[in-house]
């Protein structure tokens, strides 16, 4: 077999917390292993983006932007690398091209090189702005293929989507499995007809949810892959990524050796397990989340959905309800024109299948953003959808079908201007934090601005006592 080594993205500072620990680790957790990850050789390490934005400000008072800058300093020689939803950004619905493109250029000019770029519905006119954008401020783009499994996803729908990503210009072509379903031999089916039919490398991402990850990567290495995640072992498997130091070890020695150091990856591990065991006494990281799970297999929920969905039926008393709303939620997805299960999907067919099952009615209790789905307001669905359920939802209401953002007037200046009257906020990246999430940032940038000001205040005290 030809040499071809296996190249590493770690996500143990986004992803792998982001799946285990609610997105609650903190600068603090990462400073002292930076240092360590930057001189392990990975492909880039995934580390902003995503969750993490909205949860630095609204749960561990820090500015994402200041964590990114920080988190550059210390890795000089490995690419950063964030997640990003297209024209979602990092939020839940559509932002006009002028926010994507500002939100772009800042992430690049602050550190990020590689930006992978996502839609929910593999919608790709969803990705157009984040794509030009990438290219134009010279990031590395990623386009990401949303991998699901329905009537209508196969390999043929797969792979013309990637030679779509190649066309629009990505650099790079990864499969995003966020449920953990795609399966081993799938798996090597896939990227073998991938690799057979566009030139750019292909990157899989998969986590550990049903016990299939370590198995998938293998023959995937197997049919070609270039490029996978995984994560240190302390935040490792279960709905984590599959770990990193397993994986290398597997390898060693094969033609796909990774030629990263197990001694050095053990080093930076030492210092998760401490990180790990922090958020575990603290309550954040539930043990459940390491278990193998395979209910994903024969629902295709991920398991923030899962965790979701039953948190909604115990605040309405009705959690003896759990299988039924899970056997309820194929049904819907089939409604709704079969979504891939990600974010902001899964949270749309995750509160409407459990509002079916605890009203004792289906769609009698329709909530505002199963009606924007259903409306075309995030984009084109995979398959038609049942009219019966769209008629209940919205009526006789027109059904866009053009690309969503060209219905979103320019919207940059009306936030700044906005802020400007609130007296908050001193930056462009503070403006994109107030676009992106508006209450959040505003309690955010008054406590932080506040106690700058505090904090000026007593060193000019000093000051002035000193002389």
């Amino acid at each position: 077999m030809a040499k071809k080594p296996l190249y590493i993205t770690d996500t143990i500072l986004r992803d792998a917390h982001q799946s285990q620990a609610a997105t609650r680790m903190t600068l603090e957790d990462m400073l002292p292993a930076l240092e360590k990850l930057d001189k392990i050789g990975y492909w880039s390490l995934e580390c902003w983006g995503g969750a993490t934005f909205d949860s630095c400000m609204r749960y561990l008072n820090e500015d994402p932007w200041e964590r990114l800058r920080t988190i550059k300093k210390h890795v000089k020689n490995t690419k950063l690398q964030m997640l990003f939803r297209g024209q979602n950004i990092l939020g839940y619905k559509h932002y006009a091209d002028d926010v994507v493109d500002a939100f772009v250029a800042k992430s690049i000019e602050n550190g990020i090189d590689v930006i992978r770029i996502f839609d929910a519905l593999n919608d790709v006119r969803n990705l157009e702005q984040s794509i030009k954008s990438c290219k134009k401020y010279g990031g590395i783009c990623e386009a990401a293929i949303s991998y699901t499994v329905s009537p209508v996803h196969n390999e043929e729908y797969f792979v013309n989507l990637a030679k779509t990503f190649e066309n629009m210009g990505a650099d790079v072509i990864c499969v995003k499995d966020m449920a953990n379903l795609l399966l081993p031999f799938d798996a090597f089916s896939l990227i073998k007809k991938l690799k057979e039919n566009v030139k750019v490398p292909i990157h899989l991402h998969t986590h550990n949810t049903t016990g299939t990850g370590d198995m998938t990567y293998l023959l995937a290495a197997e049919a070609g892959v270039d490029i996978v995640d995984t994560a240190l072992s302390p935040l490792a498997n279960g709905t984590s990524q599959p770990a990193t130091e397993s994986l290398v070890a597997t390898l060693k020695g094969t033609p796909h050796d990774t030629g990263l150091d197990l001694a050095a990856l053990n080093e930076a591990a030492a210092h998760f397990r401490t990180v790990a065991d922090r958020l575990k006494a603290a309550g954040i990281l539930d043990p459940k989340v390491l278990s193998v799970d395979t209910k994903t297999l024969i629902y295709q929920v991920p398991g923030g959905m899962l965790s979701n969905m039953l948190s909604q039926l115990k605040k309405a008393g009705k959690e003896d309800k759990y299988y039924d709303v899970l056997a309820e939620v194929p049904r819907v997805r089939k409604d709704f024109g079969y979504p891939p299960l990600v974010t902001p999907t899964s949270q749309i067919v995750g509160t409407q299948s459990v509002m079916n099952i605890i009203s004792g009615e289906r769609y009698k209790m329709i909530p505002k953003e199963s009606k924007a789905l259903l409306r075309g307001e995030y984009g084109k669905l995979p398959a038609p959808v049942n009219e019966e359920v769209r008629k209940k939802a919205i009526g006789d209401e027109e059904v866009i079908t053009c690309r969503p953002a060209d219905l979103i007037e320019p919207e940059l200046q009306k936030y700044a201007a906005e802020m400007k009257e609130k007296g908050i906020g001193k930056t462009e990246e503070d403006v994109l934090s107030y676009a992106l999430f508006p209450n959040v940032a505003e309690t955010f940038l008054t406590e932080r601005d506040r106690a700058e000001k505090i904090d000026g205040e007593v060193r000019e005290l000093i000051i002035e006592d000193i002389s």
